[in-house]
């Protein structure tokens, strides 16, 4: 299987490319960059390889939540690209990669995932590890006030993402002794969206290009800000 996958959501810029198991990225932290960084990011990696975009199974992309534009600029480029070449695109959480990558380097098993999302506000996931390890959702992703989080059952969560760095205190009491700890410098990377990418094409949930969607969670993008407490 071949999945090119790319990720531009958060603060981070990335592309990964998994050949048959085989892992290999571009990764940098350039906020305001991404539409320069991306299309470049991937020519090296097809060039590395050896291989064109018709050699590829699917495009993954990460479809949020996230920044706006982040997010617009992950689901035009995959759109763009699989258009020009006839291949199916992958829809993948952020809030799930975001996870994925805490297991992948740190070995969380249950992953309470947190972005900022303005307006005193997070972006909010809770993901475990299943047998293949890959994170799996426990609740509805969803987007509230820091102290409104859906909490989780049991314990031994460990929170990860810029959310737990600008909230922390307030994650803190809301989710109590059911949290384990936290990293709150883990970004989002493409390496996560190729490897739950391989996963949902395997699953059959690959959609053509046309359906590549944008979920910012919020109904209304831009609104009032809620006062801080």
């Amino acid at each position: 299987m071949k999945i090119l996958a790319i990720e531009t959501a958060t603060e981070a810029c990335s592309a990964a490319l998994l050949i048959d198991g085989e892992l290999s990225s571009r990764y940098q932290v350039q906020p305001r960059m991404h539409s320069q960084l991306i299309l470049p990011m991937m020519e090296e990696l097809l060039a590395e390889a050896g291989i064109g975009l018709s050699s590829l199974d699917a495009i993954a992309f990460g479809r949020g939540p996230g920044a706006f534009t982040g997010v617009r600029i992950a689901v035009g480029v995959a759109q763009g690209v699989a258009f020009a070449s006839d291949l199916p695109v992958v829809p993948i959480s952020t809030l799930a990669a975001l996870a994925q990558r805490g297991y992948r380097e740190y070995g969380f098993q249950r992953i309470l995932a947190a972005y900022d999302a303005r307006m005193h506000e997070v972006y909010w996931g809770g993901y475990a590890v299943d047998a293949q390890g890959l994170v799996r959702p426990v609740m509805d992703e969803s987007v509230s006030a820091p102290d409104a989080v859906t909490l989780p059952e049991g314990v031994g969560w460990h929170g990860v993402g810029p959310g737990w760095g600008s909230y922390s205190a307030e994650l803190k009491l809301r989710i109590g002794e059911a949290l384990g700890g936290e990293t709150a410098d883990l970004l989002c990377s493409a390496e996560d969206v190729a490897l739950l990418g391989a996963a949902s094409f395997n699953a059959g949930e690959a959609v053509a290009a046309e359906y590549a969607q944008p979920v910012y969670l919020r109904d209304k993008v831009a609104s009032k800000p809620r006062p801080k407490s």
